[in-house]
């Protein structure tokens, strides 16, 4: 770390907005995989599923974890971008070593409260595992490779090289450590920041 920037600093960041990034059959995927995963272990009958099977139906639900995870990694990385241009236009804060590793830790250990909130209502309980992994896999994949161009054990276990992955674009090299109390934000899904969009037009119209 660098420096740290006065809490008299204060400066509104543009909106992270997160897209649909699941398809129709996410949620089946998801729920068959870790069913399979407790059969596997012994946990839960596997009635006549192989374990072959079960292995399939882990993997799939692998695959899916991690294409959502990629998608969502890529609204974080653009939102961090945007941030960092609103730093750059910012006199007092442009050269003073603010970079995408500085809103990245910001984002998972010090998000806003209204932002964690958000999430709480959403569902998402474990924000900080969920955009580690996703800016993990940002940081390493440009798009979504192909299932064959992956190793099986990546698939089974891509969280654990997620996580690595987060820890390696952080410490690879050196930034100034930002807070949400100087940099707070809101969060919206994309639908939702669409509709408050219109409402506003229609407003000014």
């Amino acid at each position: 770390m660098d420096t740290v920037i006065s809490p008299l600093k204060v400066l509104k960041l543009p909106p992270l907005i997160l897209h649909p990034f699941a398809d129709s059959s996410g949620p089946n995927k998801l729920l068959e995989s870790s069913r399979a995963s407790l059969m596997l272990q012994g946990l839960l009958p596997s009635g006549e599923l192989t374990p072959f099977e079960l292995e399939q139906r882990l993997l799939d639900g692998r695959l899916c974890e991690l294409r959502m995870l990629l998608y969502l990694g890529r609204d974080l990385a653009r939102w961090i971008e945007q941030c960092l241009e609103v730093v750059d236009r910012d006199p007092v804060l442009r050269g003073n070593g603010i970079k995408f590793q500085s809103f990245a830790a910001m984002l998972v250990e010090d998000p806003p409260e209204n932002v964690r909130e958000k999430l709480k209502t959403w569902g998402v309980a474990d924000y900080k595992a969920i955009f580690t992994r996703a800016l993990g896999l940002n940081a390493v994949f440009a798009d979504m490779p192909e299932r064959d161009m992956l190793n099986t054990e990546f698939i089974r276990v891509y969280y654990r090289y997620a996580d690595h992955m987060y820890a390696c674009t952080q410490k690879g090299t050196s930034f100034t450590e930002v807070r949400s109390r100087n940099f707070p934000f809101d969060l919206f899904a994309s639908g939702e920041y669409s509709r408050m969009l219109e409402r506003e037009w229609k407003l000014d119209g």
